[in-house]
């Protein structure tokens, strides 16, 4: 199964960066993995936040497909334990899911015609996060789903 993490900008954090490189490398051990990300918007400061979600939500939606299966990283989505998201992924693969594409919005969230488009929404936590630091935990929570599928040590260990 591919999957797809689609981002509005880049990560400029360097350990954030740094971390999400290291968990990008280890899952090509498990599945096809892209980060896909999307150029900030450029002179925003004049727009309403709807306008900035509807620009940023044209662009979130060009790097998927309509076999893609979207899901949305969203505060209000379902919380799902490690073992329930590896679950998920298991029975995604089971369905034939070619490609799951998960996406993070940006600051001021997803468009209608976002939500629109998403199959499902899944949350990190009922916390706040920075959408730079979610990518992070996102990749790192995409490793251990695998290894879990694999019964390997680093969920426990």
């Amino acid at each position: 199964m591919n999957i797809k993490l689609i981002v509005i900008a880049r990560t400029d954090i360097p350990y954030l960066q740094q971390g999400i490189d290291d968990y990008t490398a280890r899952l090509r051990h498990y599945c096809d993995f892209e980060l896909v990300v999307i150029p900030a918007l450029k002179n925003t400061g004049h727009l309403a936040p709807d306008e900035v979600k509807l620009r940023e939500g044209r662009l979130l939606l060009k790097p998927m497909s309509q076999a893609d299966r979207c899901v949305l990283l969203d505060e209000g989505g379902k919380e799902l334990t490690s073992v329930a998201f590896a679950d998920y992924l298991q029975r995604r693969m089971n369905a034939g899911t070619r490609t799951l594409a998960f996406v993070v919005g940006g600051a001021f969230g997803f468009s209608p015609e976002v939500y629109a488009t998403a199959h499902e929404r899944i949350s990190l936590s009922q916390m706040t996060f920075t959408h730079q630091m979610v990518r992070l935990f996102f990749v790192e929570q995409l490793y251990r789903a695998h290894t879990i599928l694999r019964h390997e040590k680093y969920h426990n260990a």
